[in-house]
């Protein structure tokens, strides 16, 4: 056994995002993945280009970048699910299963006999998890939905970027898709308990995942400090609602994000700051003085900051057990010692694109930790030895599904 999953074979009909990383999780963790593939065209994303691949000439492949971020470690079948002969090959592969993923709109699936009750009644102990929008239930239900309409309806946006009167103030979308990631760990969470329910009973169940739904489940702190007052939650720009300070500060040469969580924290940050009476006035000896009176300390401590290089103040506030870092972009994160020792950067060796670099699963487990096996699949890669393999069909069958255009 290499993999906690190494026992569990999933069939993925899913497309774009949150479905594939709920997959790509599963895969690292050992699982066998087949991804269903539209034929010629693939999962949306293979056109989400630029930017591509580049082999190690500097060259492009053609593979885009997006595609390859969520589907490493899967087996690539085309299968033109609108074709009788197509539909049947998901439901030989569906009854091989043990769990099914798709993110088609609400119903799509019931129309090839494809659904859940479908396929539970060849394969009782199958996981069958839909991902979509809004969900199988409400009002909302058919309706498509992307990520930036799950981050403004399920209200990120209205929490996230500048107040109004600040330059540049008003509603952000958070920089990734991030109901799509929550949505995909979310799901990935649920098929695991509900593998673990049919070890027990034996029994499969369906699996019911909304990307609006996980939205507003991240809301969480600032959810529960509405339901506990009734105050409608301001943007607040880098600040913390409940704490402080905490925000993005000036230093000589950018801007380190700092944390005091409780006034000891901020004490010592004072201490560092070579200004220990703002620890003694009234207006900030404690949190939620400060919280009361940010409007004043902030401006104070934007005049102490910008003295020091970003480099000498993390050195020195963790040292005192202050919780700050500098705001770093993309390259340097990926250049930064703790991310390279932690193994978040790794390589694959893919068919086109030679050593190709991308991100770690961030599960650490100590038995079974997670495996890189394979690069994402170029298109196809693995129709002819899925269906020979697990379906025992001859070369014979195969070409004649791929003259009738099914794979």
């Amino acid at each position: 056994m290499s993999g906690a999953l190494s026992h569990i074979r999933v069939l993925d009909l899913s497309r774009i995002l949150a479905g594939p990383t709920t997959t790509q999780v599963l895969a690292d963790l050992g699982a066998e993945v087949i991804k269903i593939e539209r034929p010629e065209v693939g999962d949306d994303t293979r056109l989400w280009v630029p930017p591509v691949l580049r082999n190690e000439r500097g060259e492009d492949t053609g593979e885009a970048a997006y595609y390859a971020c969520v589907n490493r470690n899967k087996k690539s079948v085309t299968v033109n699910i609108s074709k009788l002969a197509g539909q049947d090959i998901i439901r030989r592969l569906a009854t091989k299963s043990d769990v099914m993923i798709e993110n088609y709109i609400v119903g799509t699936l019931k129309r090839y006999d494809l659904d859940y009750d479908s396929l539970k009644a060849i394969n009782p102990g199958l996981i069958y998890c839909s991902v979509t929008g809004f969900g199988q239930t409400g009002p909302y239900a058919a309706r498509p939905g992307y990520d930036p309409i799950m981050q403004a309806m399920g209200g990120l946006m209205s929490v996230t970027g500048e107040r109004d009167e600040k330059p540049g103030g008003g509603p952000q979308r958070v920089g990734i898709s991030i109901s799509d990631l929550l949505t995909g760990a979310y799901a990935a969470i649920g098929i695991l308990a509900a593998l673990q329910y049919r070890e027990r009973s034996g029994r499969g169940q369906y699996v019911d995942m909304a990307l609006f739904d996980c939205m507003i489940a991240a809301l969480s702190n600032v959810a529960m400090n509405y339901l506990a007052t009734g105050e409608v939650p301001p943007r607040l720009g880098n600040a913390h609602p409940n704490l402080g300070p905490s925000g993005a500060f000036p230093c000589s040469d950018g801007r380190i994000q700092m944390v005091t969580g409780n006034d000891s924290q901020f004490g010592k940050f004072c201490e560092v700051a070579g200004r220990p009476e703002l620890a003694a006035d009234a207006r900030f000896s404690t949190n939620a003085a400060r919280v009361i009176n940010m409007n004043e300390l902030v401006p104070l401590i934007n005049q102490i900051t910008v003295t020091r290089t970003m480099r000498e103040w993390t050195d020195a506030l963790a040292e005192a057990g202050v919780p700050c870092g500098p705001i770093n972009n993309v390259a340097q994160v990926f250049q930064d010692p703790h991310v390279l020792a932690r193994g978040m950067l790794i390589e694959l060796d893919h068919p086109l694109a030679g050593k190709m670099r991308a991100v770690a699963n961030p599960v650490r487990m100590s038995a079974t930790p997670p495996e890189y096996h394979s690069p994402p699949p170029l298109l196809g890669q693995h129709t002819r030895e899925v269906l020979r393999d697990l379906l025992e069909m001859s070369d014979a069958q195969i070409d004649a599904l791929v003259k009738a255009q099914v794979v």
